[in-house]
């Protein structure tokens, strides 16, 4: 193994274990407030201060999106055919969990496709939810995103290879410009990168429009 593919294949392993990371540290949430070690009237403290958190984690977001130079000069340089990949995943992905609502139980079209527009950006999609008062959904949105991409990395190899080379891109969602980006570099080709960053950009920012759940 080359020294280039050693480091590409210790990125991916590094992506899987922050995704294992919290997906264990939502599962030890769980686990305490089960065994009830939680002062009283936690669980059902002010959502006030969550809300500035949340308003904090969209500022931080932004300043990243808007803060490397790097993925605007990729924008810039990019034909404008490559807007048609993010503009085809939102299409699909909601044509995907309409399809999904037909399936499930318990939850309306509105809200499903709320959980779809997460995009893969799970800790964002899951805020926005659960700040507008849907605590239940929140948590499916947490872990259908958190599945996408961890879908993304463990199957990226099969998809390059038996799809398309779009298809991890589309996959990954809005994870294509950061957390997935290693793999479908890895398995795509560099010369997916801009098209993977740019369409990860674009579905970053359309996410909190998309979600559009009333409060």
């Amino acid at each position: 193994m080359s020294v280039m593919s050693s480091i590409v294949f210790s990125s991916k392993i590094q992506e899987l274990k922050n995704s294992a990371r919290v997906a264990v540290f939502f599962v030890g949430g769980i686990l305490v407030g089960l065994a009830g070690w939680l002062p009283d009237g936690f669980v059902k403290a002010d959502p006030e201060p969550f809300f500035y958190v949340l308003c904090v984690f969209m500022l931080l977001v932004g300043i990243g999106i808007g803060g490397d130079a790097k993925h605007w000069a990729q924008v810039r340089r990019a034909s404008m055919r490559v807007f048609f990949v993010p503009a085809g995943i939102v299409v699909g992905t909601l044509l995907g969990s309409a399809a999904a609502w037909f399936l499930i139980g318990g939850y309306t079209l509105r809200e499903v496709l709320a959980v779809g527009s997460g995009l893969g950006y799970y800790s964002l999609s899951c805020s926005i939810i659960k700040e507008a008062g849907y605590d239940s959904l929140g948590v499916v949105a947490l872990f259908s995103n958190i599945f996408r991409e961890i879908i993304t990395l463990l199957l990226t190899p099969l998809m390059a290879r038996y799809l398309y080379k779009l298809a991890p891109i589309a996959s990954g969602g809005a994870t294509a410009m950061d957390t997935t980006l290693p793999v479908i570099t890895r398995f795509c080709g560099k010369e997916w990168t801009t098209i993977s960053v740019i369409s990860g950009i674009i579905l970053t920012l359309l996410v909190p429009w998309l979600i559009g759940i009333p409060p």
